[in-house]
């Protein structure tokens, strides 16, 4: 998570006054300030800790829909093997007005050749529509997956998944994307799951994938997006874990679902402690 690589936050707290918490100045209210979401102060800056990135190889390949299963087995296999370095999620998009596709989002934190050869086994599934591997700026980092960066009309909500066996993914392609635009799996795992992640209040994430569905919240299709994600999290019960990274926290769902119940009391601690009349509300509220 970003925020286990802060290092410092400039902010001005529940009474007006301005100031500064590192790791050293104030302990508790720096735990809780990463990760643990918008309940205890306002924050105006942000010192991170910077990593040596000397290549990143990737990119995004489109294949039509009747090459879905194909490209969900070279996604299972390529992530059951995959190096800390790579990162893969796998799309079924259906955008409005086009044909259904699938995609692969690709980052590899190395040299180019390395990275394609991780990623050979996508070479023999045919009829890609679109391959934009290749070597990429580390500040382009955030442009291979292709989502808007303008405000739009969306409807999203997501799941942490235990596992992603041959059942699980005999139901996920069992019925069209339709009314959504995207049912995506993102692959976890690697420093999300480390010992050492999670030194803020965010925890580390051991969950090997997240189901991210993502439909249009115009009013003609809110109702229809809504009850298909709940159709497609009812199929998948048995492989979700019942908790979710603060990040992807939904209408309907709670603070208690991002954290343990040790590190939930601390927070409501540090939150009744620094904020008693309750000044900063989040969306997803530690005492709500």
């Amino acid at each position: 998570m970003a925020a286990d690589s802060v290092r410092a936050f400039d902010i001005v707290d529940a009474d007006g006054e301005p100031g500064r918490v590192t790791a050293e100045s104030d302990p508790d209210l720096f735990w809780a300030l990463r990760g643990g979401g918008g309940d205890f102060a306002v924050v105006t800056a942000l010192e991170l800790e910077l990593y040596p990135a000397s290549a990143l190889y990737g990119g995004r390949v489109i294949w039509p829909e009747h090459r879905t299963r194909q490209v969900y087995g070279a996604f299972l296999e390529i992530t059951a093997e995959a190096p800390r370095e790579l990162s893969v999620w796998i799309n079924r998009l259906q955008p409005p007005g086009a044909s259904p596709m699938v995609t692969l989002d690709l980052a590899y934190l190395g040299e180019a050749a390395q990275g394609a050869d991780l990623l050979a086994r996508l070479d023999k599934i045919e009829d890609a529509i679109f391959d934009s591997r290749g070597v990429v700026p580390v500040a382009d980092l955030g442009g291979i997956a292709a989502e808007p960066t303008d405000p739009a009309p969306s409807i999203a909500t997501a799941e942490l998944l235990t596992g992603l066996d041959a059942d699980a993914v005999d139901l996920l392609l069992a019925k069209p994307v339709q009314p959504l635009i995207n049912v995506q799996i993102r692959h976890l795992g690697g420093a999300l799951a480390e010992p050492g992640a999670g030194a803020g209040a965010s925890g580390a994430v051991a969950e090997p994938y997240l189901l991210g569905l993502v439909g249009l919240g115009l009013p003609h299709a809110a109702d229809a997006t809504r009850a298909k994600q709940a159709e497609v999290v009812a199929d998948l019960a048995a492989n979700i874990s019942g908790r979710k990274p603060y990040t992807v926290l939904s209408p309907g769902d709670t603070a208690a679902k991002s954290f343990s119940s040790s590190a939930l009391a601390r927070l409501r601690e540090i939150k009744r402690a620094r904020d008693p009349h309750n000044v900063f509300r989040a969306n997803y509220p530690v005492l709500g």
